[in-house]
């Protein structure tokens, strides 16, 4: 159901890099406010770059994801708003960015820094919408997944060898462990 690297779901793994960066230009941002050091100002713009380009990469690997999502399911419903908003995240970033261009040290403006907070509290929000769609509605994890199962890369032709010891799978028909 989802797009995998060895094993792992290759989305979650790529929107730590998005996410990071755009939530470092925003404190990069409240440093130049607090400092009026113009690198601050700087950074923050290229980390809204790398933002973008990396909130991109990690959507293309999202759509084919939610493609793969059941329709009618509750899933599909919370995947599509996840996308839908961060999708948005982009724009209001990439705004910010259009903002900072022409001016020297790209230097913030209020629509520009308005723009910028704006997408990350709109970041936060579709972040917990992904955490549900993977912790609540389990998307991207395998039907056999427990505390004991055996290494994603058990049984990889290449990583033969590597295994966890004492890795056991899940006797059939048990359900996976959960904390409440």
């Amino acid at each position: 159901m989802s797009t995998r690297f060895l094993g792992h779901a290759i989305h979650p793994m790529l929107i730590v890099f998005p996410l990071g960066l755009l939530a470092a230009a925003i404190a990069f941002d409240v440093a130049y406010l607090t400092t009026h050091h113009i690198v601050f100002a700087h950074v923050a713009y290229w980390n809204i770059v790398g933002g973008i380009i990396g909130g991109l990469a990690a959507a293309a690997f999202g759509l084919a994801d939610w493609l793969g999502i059941p329709s009618g399911t509750r899933a599909k419903s919370i995947g599509a708003w996840h996308a839908i908003m961060n999708v948005l995240v982009l724009l209001l970033f990439a705004g910010s960015w259009v903002l900072r261009r022409p001016v020297h040290g790209h230097i913030p403006d209020q629509p520009a820094l308005f723009l910028s907070f704006a997408g990350l509290i709109l970041a936060v929000i579709s972040g917990w919408l992904g955490g549900e769609l993977v912790q609540r509605l389990g998307v991207g994890v395998y039907d056999d997944a427990d505390l004991d199962a055996t290494s994603s890369v058990a049984g990889h032709p290449v990583l033969e060898g590597v295994r966890e010891p004492g890795a056991l799978r899940r006797p059939h028909g048990t359900k996976r462990a959960t904390s409440h």
